[in-house]
């Protein structure tokens, strides 16, 4: 990565908000999951118990593992390649390895055991984000052989449909009509 790849400040603070907005965005949503499944789990309500279980593991499936994948590629690629970036993206796919295996776990399980893992997603999923937020994705912002901005350019699954359309210059989808 030799050859300074040319940065817009703008762009790169825009891609930089853009980024940490989805993911706060992701783990609010995730915790709330996570609260209904323990809530239902603590009240012995299997009913409910098993509607959230089921809403969480759908939502991993489809927004947390989809995510996790999509960095690995463009957000992962340039700092992996550096020295200096090599031993921290390396951690950073141990714990996607981890996400998916708690994913798995969440996925066989129920009742005390399912709330445990859903837990540990909980856990695991934090830390990883305050390091891509405060650790990887400043490192990329302020590596002159990368771009944040390129890195996450297109990609809804790293920086949300907002931030996207926002970019475009299009307006999103109307939410459906209740009715």
């Amino acid at each position: 990565m030799d050859t300074p790849v040319p940065k817009n400040a703008e762009e790169e603070a825009g891609a930089l908000a853009a980024v940490e907005t989805h993911h706060a965005g992701m783990l609010k949503r995730l915790e709330a999951l996570i609260a209904a499944l323990t809530h239902a789990v603590k009240a012995r309500d299997t009913g409910a118990e098993h509607e959230a279980h089921e809403v969480l593991v759908e939502w991993c499936e489809t927004e947390l593992v989809p995510h996790a994948l999509a960095e690995e590629g463009p957000l992962y690629g340039g700092p992996g390649a550096m020295p200096e970036g090599r031993l921290l993206v390396a951690g950073m796919l141990a714990e996607h390895k981890a996400i998916v295996g708690l994913v798995e776990r969440l996925r066989g399980s129920e009742g005390v055991d399912a709330a445990v893992a859903a837990g540990a997603i909980g856990q695991v999923f934090a830390l990883h984000l305050e390091k891509e937020n405060r650790l990887l994705m400043p490192f990329i912002v302020e590596s002159p052989g990368l771009s944040l901005a390129n890195s996450v350019a297109g990609l809804q699954e790293l920086v949300g449909e907002a931030h996207i359309h926002a970019a475009l210059g299009t307006e999103p989808p109307a939410p459906p009509a209740n009715g």
